[in-house]
């Protein structure tokens, strides 16, 4: 199983925080840094204030040179598709083919409210998010030289040079996450390269991925072809001392995150992962939300992570 961290900037954070953590995550061994795409706290005042997902990506691309570099998941009403694509693709260069896209419909009102970003209603916010991963795939994947035409009900593009390029091959990975029963499995078999399940149940999760498998199958796609993942808070201390303060400096509880979250001692972390490996997931997105606390990474990758290979 791969883990990977998983940030909320939009909590409060700077640049310099995020590094911090970036780095550290790349030198205790983990595959990745994810993080939120956010422009408003969920609670606290937010200090110093929100950071632009793919600005930091950008940066991190050029200050890390190993970890993989992502978010989940980028809103999809927080950009028109033809300019999210250049971005993604600039930053991939920039980080020499490392970069994967997690994309959603978005779902944060007050945030649009907050930033003046419309915000329409669910049928019509999928609708955007399903032409959205179409026109980007749909760049990324048009040969060079040739261009990229789209008559969608919200999104028209004609003549695109449909550049510039990823990197990687095939374009820049795509995450879809969710756990919507028919049109998100849909578009996952369409379009995704992994499949994502936030804060769920190792049971949900089960239900959840049988759904995609199935989806490609009607697509007449390999479900095998597709990653299955999870995203799960993030508490674990050597003691119920040190686990204590870890839950309260994220102002959670204790009997709540081990009924929810990766947490408890080492030992429980491995049991607990092992209920998401059995459930099908192959990797998990471990949520940090105490940025300062680097040596939570650091007893994660020495206890936790050598024991699931």
């Amino acid at each position: 199983m791969q883990l990977r961290i998983f940030t909320e900037p939009q909590m409060g954070a700077t640049y310099d925080d995020l590094l911090a953590v970036a780095r550290r995550t790349e030198e205790t061994g983990f595959d990745a840094f994810f993080r939120s795409d956010h422009y408003l706290t969920m609670g606290g005042d937010g200090l110093p204030g929100p950071t632009d997902a793919w600005v930091t990506l950008a940066g991190l691309a050029r200050e890390t040179s190993r970890i993989r570099l992502g978010t989940l998941m980028t809103a999809a009403t927080f950009r028109l598709p033809g300019p999210l694509a250049i971005s993604v693709a600039q930053v991939d260069q920039m980080s020499g083919g490392r970069v994967e896209l997690g994309i959603g419909s978005g779902w944060f009102a007050a945030e649009h409210r907050a930033y003046g970003i419309p915000f329409p209603e669910l049928g019509e916010r999928f609708d955007r998010y399903e032409e959205q991963v179409a026109v980007i795939s749909g760049l990324w994947n048009t040969p060079a030289g040739e261009t990229f035409d789209f008559a969608g009900e919200h999104y028209q593009l004609t003549g695109s040079p449909a550049l510039p390029k990823p990197v990687q091959p095939g374009g820049v990975p795509i995450l879809i996450g969710g756990s919507g029963k028919k049109r998100t499995p849909r578009l996952a078999a369409r379009y995704a390269a992994e499949f994502n399940v936030p804060f769920a149940s190792a049971e949900e999760n089960a239900r959840l991925f049988a759904g995609v498998r199935e989806a490609c199958t009607e697509a007449g796609r390999d479900p095998g072809e597709l990653v299955y993942s999870s995203a799960l808070v993030l508490c674990v201390g050597r003691d119920e001392s040190e686990l204590a303060r870890r839950a309260a400096a994220i102002g959670r509880d204790v009997a709540d995150l081990r009924a929810h979250g990766v947490a408890g001692t080492p030992a429980e972390a491995v049991d607990i992962l092992g209920r998401y490996a059995e459930a099908g997931a192959g990797r998990v997105y471990l949520q940090v939300l105490d940025l300062a606390d680097l040596d939570h990474l650091d007893l994660v990758a020495a206890e936790v992570a050598p024991q699931l290979t």
